[in-house]
This record gives C-alpha cells, sequence and structure tokens, in this order.
C-alpha cells in the first residue's frame, strides 16, 4: 500500500505535520477497517464452510444439550470457527463442569454420527486437529486427570460401550503431552459395571501413566506432543478390523490393528498387567463377550470430549479427577484454564451404504442426565421400607421418592448407586441425639422367626469435626437390627469410623444388651473389630487420634455385609477386595452378659466409667419385634462431650445450617449399590 501525498518543496513544515497526521489517522482507519474486515470474514465463516461434513452428524454441547446438525450453527462458548496464519479452524470446546449427556461423568462439545454400521460393514474417519487447552487442575493420581478426547467409536447397541477413544493428555507444567488410543471391553453378561479400557501409546505415555501423589507428575514424554501440535488420525474398519494410523509431522508414524468382532479378553487370566494395575483395585475387572462388537451398531465421534471433572477421586480412582469446576460456572472456568479445546483444520467420513439411522441412540440419551432415576430403579426394594432423612422428613411410600439434600442416585462412571447424606445437626428421631437418612424396614419379625440384609456399600464422608475422646465421633452406621419392643434398644449396628488425617478408617458392629429390668440408663455396647479398630479406641486429648488402622478401609473403597438371623442366631458376613473375609456369630435369645461379672473389660473402660454399667435379661431380644435399616446413621453431633462421653461427640453444626455443614464437610455421606432384603436362611 503507498500514498503520493507529499511532494517536496510544495509544503510548509506546519502544513506537512498535520498532513502527517491526517495520513496516520487514515490509515489507522483504513487498517481499522481491514481488522474488521478480516475479523468479521471468519466470524461469518461456518463451521461446514471449513469442513464440509456437518450434514451427517448432530452437535452435543459442554451444557447437554443436542443442537442438531450445525451446517450453520455457532456458539461463542462451545462451536465456532477460527482463522490462524490464514488457515481456517473449527473450535471445540468444554468445560470441567457442565450438563453431561448420556450418563457420563464429562462434559463434552462433540459430533456424533447421524447413522451407525456393523464391524463388518466398511467406515471410516480422519482428521487433523491440535489441542490448545486441556484443564490445569485435577488430582495427577487419576488416570484422565488433564485429559480430551478427541475421536472414538461408540456403540448404539448393548452397553453402548466404546472400542475406540483418541486421547490427548498434557499434565501441568509439561511442554508435551501424549496421545493414546483405548480399546473398552464389551462386557460380557448384564453387568457393564465390570468394563474397562485397554490404551495403547501412540506418541508419549499410554492412560496408565499416573503421578504418585495429587500434585506429583511423571517426567514428561521425550517424545510428545505439544499443545498447539498438529496431528492426524485415521481410522478405518473393513471385516470386522479396526487399521488405526497416526501422522505428525517430526513424529513417527503409528499404525495399530484391532478385531472388533473376536475378544481376546475371555477369561480373567486374560486380563493384562495394565488393567490389573489401573482398573482391578477399583472392582472393574470384567471379561469380553467372545465376539467383542460383532452385530452392535458403531458410530463415529469427533470434537472435545473432556476427560477432567469435578468429581472426588474417592468415588472412582479413574474417571474422577476432583478438578477445579467454580461451581458449575462456565466463564470462570474458562478463565482460569479448567477446560479442554480442540481445534480441526481437516476431517472426512466415509460409510457404507448400509448404515442406518442412529435416532435410537440420540432418543435414550438425550437429557438423560437431567432425568430423575429414583432410588427403587437401582435398589428394588424400596416398597419394603420406609424413610427419615437429616431434616426429620418421614415417607412410607419411597418408590418414587428422591430428596437431593439427602437421598437420590448417582452414577461414578461405571454403575449407580443410592446415596444416603445427614448432616452433624438436623432433625432426629425420637430418643436419638443423631441425625439419619435411614431406611427402616416395615415387616417387623422376632429373631426366631429371622431375617436377611444385605448391602454392598461405600462410606464417601464422615465428619471431619468432632472429639477424639468420644468413641462416636468421625463415625456412621451403615447398617443395623433395632428392636421395636421392650427398650427399643439394638442388637446390631454396623460401624464405619475414619479419623481426620488418616487415609483408611475402621469397620465394626456393636451389639447392645437388652438391658434387664426397666430401667434402661445402664445399657451398654460391645464392639468387634472387622477392619482395623473397634469402638473402644480413641484419643486422649480432643485433638489427638489413635495410629491409623493397617488393616483398614478408605473412604470410596467398596464393602459388603450379610446379616442373616436364622431360629434366633445372628451369623455376620463382611467382604471387601483386598481384605480378609470376615464372619461371626451371636445368639439374640440367650444372653451372655447376665451378671455384674460378665461384662467385658472394653465395656469397663469406655461405658462404666460413665455409669452404664448394666446387665442383659437372659432370653435377650427372644420374641422381642424387630426390623432392618440401612442407610446413614450419623453418629457424630454437636452436643458437648460432658453430657456424654462415649455418645456426645462435641462437632461443628453451624447452628443446624444444613448447606454450611455440607459445605464444610461436617456430615456423612453413604452410597450402596446392591441390597436386598427378606427371610433369613438355613446357613451353609
Amino acid at each position: 500500500m503507498s500514498f503520493n501525498i507529499l511532494k517536496p518543496g510544495f509544503i510548509h513544515f506546519s502544513s506537512l505535520v498535520i498532513v502527517l497526521l491526517i495520513f496516520v489517522s487514515c490509515a489507522k482507519k483504513k487498517n481499522e477497517s481491514s481488522i474488521d474486515s478480516s475479523e468479521n470474514k471468519s466470524a461469518n465463516t461456518t463451521a461446514n464452510d471449513v469442513i464440509p461434513f456437518f450434514q451427517h452428524w448432530n452437535l452435543i454441547l459442554g451444557n447437554g444439550s443436542n443442537i442438531g446438525q450445525a451446517t450453520t450453527y455457532v456458539n461463542k462458548d462451545f462451536f465456532y470457527t477460527k482463522q490462524e496464519n490464514k488457515e481456517n479452524w473449527v473450535v471445540f470446546k468444554s468445560p470441567n463442569a457442565g450438563n453431561t449427556h448420556g450418563t457420563s461423568n464429562n462434559t463434552r462439545t462433540e459430533l456424533a454420527q447421524l447413522k451407525k454400521w456393523t464391524p463388518i460393514t466398511d467406515a471410516k474417519m480422519n482428521a487433523t486437529l491440535k489441542v490448545t487447552n486441556v484443564s490445569t487442575t485435577g488430582d495427577a493420581r487419576v488416570a484422565s486427570t488433564y485429559s480430551v478426547v478427541v475421536g472414538q467409536i461408540h456403540s448404539a447397541d448393548g452397553h453402548e460401550n466404546e472400542p475406540f477413544k483418541v486421547f490427548y493428555k498434557k499434565f501441568p507444567g509439561h511442554t508435551k503431552g501424549s496421545v493414546f488410543w483405548n480399546y473398552e471391553i464389551n462386557t460380557k453378561g448384564d453387568n457393564n459395571s465390570k468394563r474397562w479400557d485397554y490404551s495403547y501409546p501412540v506418541w508419549g505415555y499410554d492412560f496408565s501413566v499416573v503421578g504418585d501423589a495429587k500434585n506429583s507428575y511423571p517426567s514428561e514424554p521425550e517424545d510428545g506432543i505439544m499443545l498447539g501440535e498438529e496431528f492426524s488420525y485415521e481410522v478405518e474398519v473393513k471385516e470386522g478390523i479396526m487399521y488405526l494410523t497416526f501422522t505428525s509431522e517430526g513424529h513417527e508414524t503409528k499404525t495399530f490393528t484391532k478385531s472388533l468382532i473376536k475378544s481376546e479378553y475371555l477369561k480373567y487370566s486374560d486380563i493384562p498387567k495394565q488393567t490389573q494395575n489401573l482398573f482391578i483395585p477399583i472392582g472393574q475387572d470384567g471379561v469380553e463377550q467372545e465376539h467383542a462388537y460383532a452385530g452392535e451398531g458403531l458410530f463415529f465421534k469427533l470434537g472435545c470430549y473432556n476427560q477432567t471433572n469435578g468429581k472426588d477421586p474417592k468415588v472412582n480412582k479413574v474417571w474422577c479427577s476432583g478438578a477445579e469446576t467454580h461451581g458449575g460456572d462456565l466463564q470462570k472456568q474458562y478463565a482460569d484454564g479448567n477446560y479442554a479445546e480442540v481445534w480441526f483444520k481437516k476431517a472426512s467420513l466415509e460409510i457404507s451404504d448400509k448404515a442406518i439411522s442412529n435416532s435410537g441412540y440420540f432418543e435414550a440419551n438425550d437429557g438423560l442426565s437431567k432425568k430423575v432415576v429414583y432410588p427403587h430403579e437401582v435398589i428394588p426394594f424400596m416398597d419394603k421400607f420406609k424413610i427419615l432423612t437429616g431434616d426429620g422428613t418421614n415417607v412410607s411410600d419411597i418408590t418414587k421418592y428422591e430428596d437431593k439434600n439427602f437421598f437420590y442416585t448417582v452414577i461414578d462412571g461405571t454403575r449407580r448407586w443410592v446415596v444416603y447424606k445427614t448432616p452433624n445437626s438436623g432433625v432426629t428421631s425420637k430418643n436419638s441425639s443423631n441425625t439419619r437418612t435411614e431406611l427402616q424396614e416395615k415387616r417387623e419379625w422376632t429373631p426366631e422367626e429371622g431375617g436377611k440384609l444385605t448391602g454392598t456399600c461405600k462410606v464417601m464422608q464422615v465428619s471431619v469435626s468432632g472429639d477424639a475422646r468420644v468413641a462416636a465421633s468421625y463415625a456412621t452406621v451403615v447398617g443395623q437390627i433395632h428392636s421395636g419392643e421392650g427398650h427399643e434398644n439394638e442388637p446390631l449396628k454396623i460401624f464405619y469410623k475414619k479419623f481426620p488425617g488418616h487415609t483408611k478408617g475402621s469397620v465394626f458392629w456393636n451389639y447392645e444388651i437388652n438391658t434387664a429390668g426397666d430401667d434402661n440408663s445402664g445399657r451398654w455396647d460391645f464392639s468387634t473389630a472387622i477392619w482395623g479398630h473397634d469402638m473402644s479406641i480413641v484419643g486422649k486429648t480432643k485433638d489427638d487420634f489413635p495410629v491409623e488402622p493397617n488393616d483398614g478401609i478408605e473412604l470410596g473403597e467398596e464393602f459388603s455385609y450379610e446379616v442373616n438371623v436364622y431360629k434366633g442366631i445372628m451369623y455376620l458376613t463382611f467382604t471387601s477386595e483386598g481384605h480378609e473375609t470376615k464372619t461371626f456369630v451371636k445368639n439374640l435369645i440367650k444372653s451372655e452378659y447376665v451378671r455384674e461379672s460378665d461384662i467385658p473389660k472394653q465395656t469397663e473402660k469406655l461405658f462404666v466409667s460413665i455409669g452404664q454399667d448394666g446387665t442383659e435379661r437372659p432370653e435377650a431380644y427372644s420374641n422381642e419385634l424387630g426390623y432392618f435399616k440401612q442407610g446413614a446413621y450419623n453418629q457424630t453431633n454437636g452436643k458437648s462431650p460432658e453430657k456424654n462421653m462415649v455418645w456426645c461427640a462435641g462437632a461443628e453444626t453451624y447452628g443446624g445450617d444444613i448447606a454450611k455443614q455440607y459445605e464444610n464437610g461436617c456430615y456423612t455421606e453413604v452410597w450402596f449399590r446392591v441390597a436386598t432384603v427378606g427371610p433369613g436362611e438355613k446357613p451353609e
């Protein structure tokens, strides 16, 4: 660009200055006009102008919505075009927390193919892209943290699993990240919670390389890919075989082949060591259908499927990242790097004429995360129980009941759970100092008639405040037998307790005597350790904690119990993977505590010192009607320990403000995924 405004000898110096100012002003305006024109041109460029194939896909956004075919669609928060160095790109962007699609834990701005095809037909997708951001926060021990999926094959049928996922992952502080791809087994049987991935490194590490601590990272991969560095992938399916090619300038081209119609994981012994280390510790140890994905409708996905979320790693140590989400505030997440962003320059799609509509997948999954799934749909025995929640609400028919503050369902990435949650201070039942969100069996039975209760659970939270000298502090009851007559005492309470600062807690069970005579104030519990300590192990001062149990159970670690009362005898079985199975037998119709000399030493230490020194009636609970209870019976309360050094925990309650208690960890939360109730059975 040139301007012939000034001619030597014709303009005075002062005039020259004026002319120069006019020149600069005009040039600036012309340049601004040029920039505006360029920006407007980029803003008016649709994704379909850059990659003309958007008529073949539905677009799912990071707010969970399916907006359909995106041939002319633009959304500056999630999906738009960008020009860089005269090249046009399609940008897919998704936060750590938004609304998800289907049953996923993770947000996505991602294309999902409108048609599906079987593995024996021809299908092909390729793409050239660069990842420009992954989350800056998370837990380095969680395999999915700091990663994003940029392309996949998804099943529309069966378990809706994923035989192909292309990941990019970069740890904070590293210049280079890793590209790898995962194969997810198509789990044999109806229980898909056992599914797992096997990960193949392309450049850098595979999925299984994680940190030793939350903020401790492995060494940077030498052959990794930087943020903003282009790479391409091609996935082609022919006659049941998946052929993969990965290319990037300056990096070795990588190719892979995988059968989609013949499994190599038919037996437990076929599970690879990588999977044994990563997935088996969290109970995902399934085997695959013999013919893998044969006969199922598959479809491609492409975009930005953010694998970093805000869920607590104790929910799932592979898929729950514990990242910053700012309460779901989109703009705050974008402002400080808590999102994933992927730019695509090229992409193509080829499928067989035999492909058919994939509408069924969208009908099943659109808006699914917003639909209510009642606890009765997860554990279908709720018709046999009523519930009392932590605010004192009593509900008799809970088959279509939930309360997001106390009783609801969640999905942890592999399975659904029923959540029981209750604060340190709320509204309690009569004669109790403690809140509960707990089921009460409607049927009543005597020990002679018997009954059976089972549960598979994990405790997600116990109060972080309390008095370490008080036996009930930091504990919750997850199952019990309660008497409905006489003194209304409890021949069984199953506890979980974890002191602050400890990784592992204890599981123990208590037997409360059915006190002889009319005065029940002398009643006491005898506590039996299962894993870790029994109830009597307490601190020497308010904030002094005993040693952590070696064989304890962590928050978020599953364990199961079976309570079988048959002809007056209670048979208890406790199991947890990686822990010794424990069994106990207790007579409920004949007491072993009928004389003062029968009182155990543990009881003398814990209860006799506070005046609870009763004896039990010889027939114990014989012919008394009782019932099962299950859920979260919080044992930590705000009452002063001076009133009772066993049961009054002196915990923080924030004046009974439930929201503040939840915010500050002063509550208990227990998840159940399996539970049954019925008549007692003759033990084997």
